[in-house]
Formats: structure tokens, sequence, C-alpha cells
């Protein structure tokens, strides 16, 4: 086994819960008024300007303004990060036409203020694994005193050894709706044995909007796996809210939230089954395209994947299943790597010959020069994993391609909560 170190975010629950909800209350009731202060003033910005200011210009015009002083300077600057980034999203799903899609509200909630998720960086909270506390640091105007903080009592689960922890970048307090308390996120660093594994082999991964991972193997195998499961599930979970008299309900917010955790399960056991799958093969580096550019065109333009292309493309979190399936790698020693997806979608993976016309349909790819008939998004995952390693056929030698298209199809089973072969999740 190797040592490695990677990154990950343990949940805590606070055992003094009752001695600090108050103090925890008052903070995160002071984030959501600095938010509603930066949304005003970015609207007035907004009117009289035509441009929406970013978190760098908020900071400097609200830095003097008494509700930022309500939290420490980093859990402020946070807020303001997350008004920006809220705009941002915004901004790109009108620009991908979402119609639909409404800028940032503000946090209100009748006459009263909801519950923020409270960030605390660096000189913002200090941890004592020892014993098992984290001091979170409050703003100016909330201090009885100089040194007042709160101090929190946490308890993770068992398997967790807070002393094993190598550094703590960021610790969040977030109000549990469903137990109606406060739990810690501790984001940090930790040492794990990851397996040694000096395989060569290689393996594609091709992410879509049809299928949301193809898979191509060295070995000359390929899978496919749709997102039935999880199309029905927004579908479901859309029909349901669209129903709701307001969109800040309760009931609307409890849709969100069980949407939200069944789409993170969904990326968490296909992550993990794509992992044990690599270590089936004896994978030791997987290529997965590089999604970064996905929303724009090479001059900047936003690209337009069709009305339903476009929605769907924005509640998928392509960078969320690849960072998961990252760290599982690491722990199973394989690497990812993200290369560029240029091209690799109009490229045959046989011959090498690059036409837009070769891509008949979504579904279907042929090459006029080689005759290769292929699935389209395997032929996509082939090139990707190419990449890392060149195949016989593009170097000159002789290489079997009947498999591009005919891919295994692995579908998500509801009731196992895992991925099974097409055949067995439907009998």
């Amino acid at each position: 086994m190797a040592k490695q170190v990677v990154k990950r975010t343990f949940t805590g629950s606070i055992q003094n819960h009752q001695q600090v909800q108050d103090d925890l209350d008052s903070l995160a009731f002071a984030a959501s008024k600095l938010w509603n202060v930066a949304r005003w003033t970015s609207d007035r910005i907004w009117d009289e300007t035509g441009h929406i200011p970013n978190d760098g210009e908020l900071k400097s015009y609200l830095k003097t303004h008494e509700r930022y002083s309500d939290l420490h300077s980093q859990s402020s600057q946070r807020v303001l990060e997350e008004l920006s980034e809220a705009f941002v999203g915004w901004y790109m799903k009108r620009q991908n036409g979402d119609s639909k899609a409404n800028p940032p509200a503000y946090r209100k909630h009748n006459d009263e203020h909801p519950r923020s998720t409270l960030t605390f960086k660096g000189a913002g909270f200090k941890l004592d694994t020892k014993n098992g506390r984290v001091r979170l640091s409050k703003g100016e105007n909330l201090k009885e005193y100089w040194s007042d903080f709160v101090l929190c009592d946490i308890q993770t689960r068992p398997d967790v050894d807070l002393s094993a922890i190598e550094s703590v970048q960021q610790v969040r307090a977030v109000w549990n709706k469903q137990r109606d308390e406060w739990e810690l996120h501790i984001v940090c660093n930790i040492e794990i044995d990851a397996s040694e594994n000096s395989s060569e082999k290689t393996a594609g991964i091709d992410l879509g909007i049809c299928n949301f991972a193809a898979l191509a193997f060295e070995d000359q195998e390929s899978e496919l796996y749709p997102l039935n499961s999880l199309k029905q599930d927004d579908y479901y979970y859309s029909k349901h809210i669209a129903r709701c008299d307001e969109s800040s309900s309760e009931e609307t917010t409890r849709l969100n939230a069980k949407r939200s955790n069944r789409r993170t399960h969904y990326f968490h056991t296909l992550s993990k089954h794509i992992v044990e799958r690599c270590v089936e093969k004896e994978v030791g580096v997987i290529a997965i395209g590089d999604l970064s550019g996905v929303r724009e065109e090479e001059d900047g333009e936003s690209k337009n994947w069709g009305k339903h292309g476009n929605l769907d493309l924005h509640s998928w979190a392509f960078d969320r299943f690849t960072d998961m399936l990252e760290y599982k790698a690491e722990e199973a020693g394989i690497s990812v790597e993200r290369v560029s997806e240029e091209n690799t979608s109009k490229s045959c993976s046989s011959c090498g010959c690059e036409r837009d016309a070769n891509r008949v349909e979504r579904g279907l790819y042929v090459c006029d020069e080689c005759d290769l008939v292929a699935n389209a998004d395997v032929n996509g995952a082939e090139n990707i994993r190419q990449q890392v390693t060149p195949s016989l056929a593009t170097d000159g030698g002789d290489r079997s391609n009947g498999w591009l298209a005919q891919p295994s199809t692995f579908l998500f089973d509801k009731e196992t909560g895992s991925f099974k072969p097409q055949e067995q999740a439907l009998s």
C-alpha cells in the first residue's frame, strides 16, 4: 500500500447544540442579511449600468458596510462569492435557452431571514482534534467582548479519525432541515493507504447528454450508462415542484433537497461502479473528457444543444462526478487524466478521419473512409482513451472494431441502488 494525501469532507454532529444554536442562528441570519444587501446593491448597479458586479467589486463596495462586520471577514467574502456564482449560473442558463431561469432571489421568507450556510476559512476557525472541538469566529458587531467565539463540540462517524487530518481548508456550518439542527462539514486533506497499481492499461470516458457516460477499455470492450433513472427523477420532481404554491415554500425546499440527494447518490454509485470495473480490467489510467468549456464555442459564444439539451446540460454536475471518480480511483491506485474533448465526437477512432458528417445522428457514427460503424458515444470515449494510449489501428496495426458498435448497457436499478446489465435491470 502507498500513502497518498486526498481531499475529503466529513460531517460532524454538534454535541452541545443547545448551547451554540442561538449564536449560529444569529450568524446565519447575518449572512442572509449580507446576501440581501449585496443583492440590492447588484440590482442598483445593474439598473444604472447594465453590468452585474462580480464578487471582487461587491467586496470593494461593501467592505465598510455594517452588515459586512457581522461576520468574520472571510465568511462575509464567501457570501458575496456565492451571490456572484449564482448570477453567473443564472446568466449561463439564459444564454443556453432556459427562459424560465430566474436571477438569484433575496433570502427572505415572509418577515424572517432563513438560515444561510456559514463558511469559515483560514483564521475564521480553529480545530482541536484532541478534544473534538471547533472554534468558530464571530464578526465584530456580534461579539459581546473582543475574544468572543462559538465553541462547538463535534462528533464524527466512528471510522473518522480527526487526529489523522493533515490540514483543514474550511469548516461549513450547515442547517439540516430534516433534523432541524446545525451540523458541521469539515473540508480537509487526509492521508490514506492507496493500492499500488503499475498497470499501463487505459480506459476512456466520454460524458454526454443522452448517455451520461460511455466507457471504452483498451482490451476492446465498451459500456454505456444511460440517464434513464436520473431523467425520470428530474421529470417527477419538476412536475411536483411546479404544483407548489411558492418557490420558497417548505414543500418546494423538501422536494429540491430530495432530488439533489438522489442525484448525488447516482453520481457516487456510478463513479464507484466504474472504478470497480476498471479494477476488474486491471486499468491503471482513466482518461476522461475535460468539459470545462462544454457551454462555449471556440469564439466564446454559448453552444446550442437544442431546447431540451440546454436544460439538461445545466442540471448535470459533470465536474462533481469527475471529482468523485478521481478520489475513488486514487484509493484504487488508478490515476485519472482530464484530456481535451476537441474533435473527439467527429473523428474516427479507427482510421483518424475527421469529418462532421460522419456522425449520422446522436447515437450513430459512420466513417466513409474506413467503413467503421460505431456507437457515437463509444467512438468518442475511444478517442479520449487514445489520447493517453494510441490504438494499434491508428498506428498502422490491425485491430478489430466491432466492439465499438455493440457496447454493453448498464442501467441504474432503483430497488438495489446499483448498476446492472440492461437485461438484469429490466427483468
